[in-house]
């Protein structure tokens, strides 16, 4: 709360609330298992169907050539239609929770989005901007560390020739993810347990642990998975300020369009970037860099809750109890 002593970072948990309470009677632990296996099942099965298609389609339509030499499936993931189909497969989350909330539950898939079952549109937007920001901070400084930049392999052309596409693709990844880790899990353990080591800690250690990549080495998974957490906790903290998903979509689709379109740290999903960095997969890094990438994950992170809490921050996001009560 605001002590009156000056402009703060101020967090009033009414909307989250009316957010937490909403769930009805059917929204017990042995549904929301039940509801996350079944999201679960649907994910890997749609993951293994688009990845098969796709696949299908690259080997069938590429000129017949040796495989690449990190292998013809990971050649196939890297490739630009590789990239497409593996955001296509998270449709799958969609599905499973359109099923669980309408057959496990009782209640209609919007319920997720926040007590007033819609997406706060202004939050969307500041969360995007904001993050967006501070990808550019974070750009500069991993440029002060590693100041190896080059130019993408796509051209201006191709680049705006796809760019629709990844927009699209990329939100219905990071809406899926949203709707579940900061949606659908902390809603339903959030509407049993009042304690945020189980509502907030549980969605987002699961979600961080999905980021790991056996490509990358110890130090620099260790690094990644500190940033992605430090990312997690703000995607969070958004939600329970704003009883809405608004804020944490709008975030979320800054964060993966930077990578995506922007400049690429990864070697394999660098085909649509303008700009690429030396990728973390990559050799060459110590743990003095895996250090400062770290902390440059968690400044960053810290400087978007600033961005987006602060009393005096244009961007600042604010509850929707307006539409909450309406939709009550």
């Amino acid at each position: 709360m605001d002590s009156g002593e000056g402009p703060s970072v101020t967090i009033d948990d009414t909307a989250f609330e009316r957010y937490r309470r909403s769930p009805n009677a059917r929204t017990t632990l042995p549904r929301l298992f039940l509801g996350t296996l079944i999201v679960v099942v649907l994910w890997g099965v749609t993951t293994a169907a688009v990845l098969y298609g796709g696949a299908y389609a690259f080997f069938t339509w590429q000129t017949p050539a040796a495989p690449p030499s990190d292998g013809a499936m990971q050649g196939f993931l890297a490739s630009p239609i590789g990239i497409l189909t593996a955001l296509a497969s998270f449709a799958g989350i969609w599905f499973g929770l359109w099923i669980a909330m309408r057959w496990v539950h009782g209640e209609p898939l919007s319920a997720l989005l926040g007590a007033s079952r819609r997406v706060s549109l202004p939050d969307f937007l500041k969360g995007l901007v904001a993050v967006l920001i501070t990808s550019a901070v974070s750009e500069i400084l991993l440029y002060l560390l590693q100041p190896g930049i080059a130019r993408g392999t796509i051209n201006l052309s191709s680049w705006l020739l796809f760019a629709i596409p990844i927009v699209s693709l990329t939100l219905l990844q990071t809406s899926s993810e949203e709707m579940l880790f900061r949606g659908y899990l902390p809603r339903g353990l959030a509407n049993r347990f009042r304690s945020p080591l189980i509502w907030a800690l549980l969605p987002g250690l699961l979600f961080t642990s999905l980021h790991w990549s056996s490509a990358s080495s110890l130090a620099i998974n260790a690094c990644v998975l500190v940033s992605i957490a430090a990312f997690a906790l703000l995607l969070t903290l958004v939600v329970y300020a704003t009883g809405n998903l608004g804020a944490a979509l709008g975030a979320h689709l800054g964060n993966n369009l930077t990578g995506f379109l922007v400049i690429s740290h990864q070697e394999s999903y660098n085909s649509f970037a303008l700009f690429t960095a030396k990728p973390l997969e990559g050799p060459g890094w110590v743990m003095s860099d895996a250090v400062l990438i770290a902390l440059i994950g968690i400044a960053c992170s810290l400087l978007t809750i600033v961005l987006l809490l602060h009393s005096r921050s244009p961007l600042r996001i604010t509850a929707g109890l307006s539409d909450a009560k309406s939709a009550a």
